[in-house]
């Protein structure tokens, strides 16, 4: 298991990952340390946990949006086919196990996240 090192706010966090994830988790703090910054700078000081939470709830808030953008998009090829507009399905099982891939690595990072400051 390979550990990396990430700031969020201006504070570093020793963050656990599986070999080979190392950057992947680094590109991931970022976007989550770009959320923070937005908050941070339209909120000013209100406290490193609010703003954590804030940005959490923005990120998982976009995973949700995604994932009902697939399930429309599979409606709708269920109902009309592959017509104009349309996704092919072979296509959406991949953007879907992409997006499900994805919010179970949120899901463990958030996991490990929180056992480090227990």
């Amino acid at each position: 298991m390979a550990q990396v090192n990430v700031t969020i706010n201006g504070k570093s966090y020793p963050v656990a990952c599986d070999d080979g994830q190392e950057e992947r988790i680094r590109h991931l703090a970022r976007y989550l340390d770009g959320k923070v910054a937005e908050f941070a700078k339209s909120l000013g000081a209100v406290g490193e946990a609010r703003l954590l939470l804030l940005a959490g709830l923005v990120v998982a808030d976009e995973l949700a949006e995604a994932n009902e953008q697939i399930l429309r998009a599979r409606r709708g090829a269920a109902a009309g086919g592959n017509g104009p507009g349309r996704h092919d399905a072979a296509a959406e099982a991949v953007l879907a196990a992409g997006i499900d891939d994805l919010a179970a690595r949120i899901e463990a990072i958030a996991a490990r996240l929180e056992s480090d400051h227990l």
